[in-house]
C-alpha cells in the first residue's frame, strides 16, 4: 500500500520528490528516479555521499538491474531476438512507485511493463527497501519472478562516498581495509566488458587498498571472487564507514582520476567477458530466479563514529 511521503527534499533544496528517513545516528534521502540514495549524513549533519556534480559524474548511488556493466554491442539476446540494453540496465532510468514509508524506512517498487520488456523481455517485480537502525543503513532489493520461465538477472549497488570523508586527514591518507586478504587477481573493464586478462591484486599486505588517481586511470578494479564480506573506508585512526555485502559475490571499486568520490560497489554479476556471445541466459554471473520465486540482494553502510575506527 502506498502512503504519502513524510518529507519532500525539494522543499529544502534537495532532489525533487526525495523521501527522507532518519535514525538517531544517520539521515538519508532516496529519490523515486531509480530508487536512488541521494543523500547520507551522520549525526552532525556531515555529508558522507557524493553529491552528483556532473563535472565528474552525475550519479550518486544508482541501482544496477538487470545487468551489471555492459553486454556485447549493448544487446541482450533472448531466444534469438535482440533487445537494446544500455550499460548497467534499466532500473536507474525509471521512476519507481512509492510502496511504503515510515520515519526510518522507505520501500520503492518497479514492475515490468511494455517499456521494460522492449529492453528486457521478462516479467519481474523489483522492491527496494532502505532502512535505518542506529548507525546502519540497510538496503535490500528483492527481485520476484511472476513469469512462467526462469528469470535471469544480475543486481548491483553503486554508492559513491566522499573522498575525502569529513573526518580529517587528506585524500591521499584514506585507505580501504578489507575484512580478509585478497590475493586473487583482479580484472578491469575493457570497452565496458570484463577483461580476459587478469592482473595482480593491488592490495598492500593483502588487505589494504591505497586509492590513488593513478589506480583508476584504467577504470574500475573488479574483484570477481572476493573473500571479504565487508570493507572499511577512511583514514586510519579516524572515523569512517563500513560497507558490508554478505550476499553479494563480487565487488567493484571505482573513481575518476581527480574526482572527490570513491565508489564501493557490491555486485551479483559483472559485465559480459570480452569475446562473449550467445544467449543472455547463458551469461556468467547471473542469478536464475524460478517462476514464482524471489531473490534478495543486500548491502549495508555503517557509520563508525567512536569504536571500530579505520585500522590499516
Amino acid at each position: 500500500m502506498s502512503v504519502a511521503p513524510t518529507n519532500n527534499a525539494a522543499a529544502r533544496g534537495g532532489v525533487e520528490g526525495a523521501i527522507s528517513i532518519a535514525s538517531d545516528h544517520l539521515s538519508a534521502e532516496i529519490a523515486p528516479l531509480g530508487a536512488e540514495l541521494v543523500r547520507l549524513r551522520d549525526a552532525q549533519g556531515r555529508d558522507l555521499l557524493w553529491h552528483g556534480d556532473a563535472a565528474f559524474w552525475n550519479g550518486r548511488a544508482p541501482l544496477l538491474f538487470p545487468i551489471v556493466g555492459r553486454l556485447p554491442g549493448d544487446e541482450l539476446v533472448h531466444k534469438g531476438q535482440r533487445y537494446k540494453m544500455l550499460q548497467h540496465g534499466l532500473a536507474r532510468r525509471r521512476v519507481f512507485a512509492l510502496v511504503e514509508n515510515g520515519p526510518s524506512f522507505v520501500t520503492f517498487g518497479l514492475d515490468a511493463d511494455d517499456e521494460t520488456r522492449a529492453q528486457y523481455p521478462f516479467d519481474f517485480a523489483l522492491r527496494v527497501t532502505y532502512a535505518l537502525a542506529e548507525a546502519t543503513l540497510a538496503i535490500t532489493a528483492t527481485v520476484s519472478n511472476p513469469g512462467a520461465e526462469p528469470l535471469p538477472a544480475s543486481f548491483g549497488f553503486h554508492p559513491a562516498f566522499l573522498w575525502p570523508l569529513p573526518y580529517g586527514g587528506a585524500r591521499g591518507e584514506h585507505r580501504l581495509v578489507f575484512e580478509k586478504a585478497e590475493v586473487a587477481p583482479i580484472h578491469r573493464p575493457v570497452g565496458g566488458l570484463l577483461s580476459a586478462a587478469a592482473e595482480p591484486s593491488p592490495l598492500v599486505h593483502g588487505d589494504v587498498l591505497e586509492p590513488t588517481d593513478a589506480l583508476f586511470e584504467r577504470d574500475a578494479l573488479i574483484f570477481t571472487e572476493p573473500r571479504s564480506r565487508h570493507v572499511r573506508f577512511g583514514v586510519p585512526g579516524e572515523q569512517g564507514l563500513e560497507v558490508a555485502f554478505p550476499s553479494m559475490p563480487q565487488l567493484g571499486i571505482w573513481s575518476k582520476p581527480g574526482a572527490p568520490f570513491l565508489c564501493i560497489e557490491p555486485w551479483y554479476g559483472y559485465a559480459s567477458p570480452e569475446g562473449a556471445a550467445g544467449e543472455f541466459a547463458d551469461k556468467p554471473g547471473l542469478a536464475h530466479i524460478p517462476p514464482g520465486g524471489a531473490r534478495d540482494f543486500a548491502m549495508s553502510v555503517r557509520w563508525l563514529p567512536d569504536v571500530g575506527r579505520i585500522e590499516a
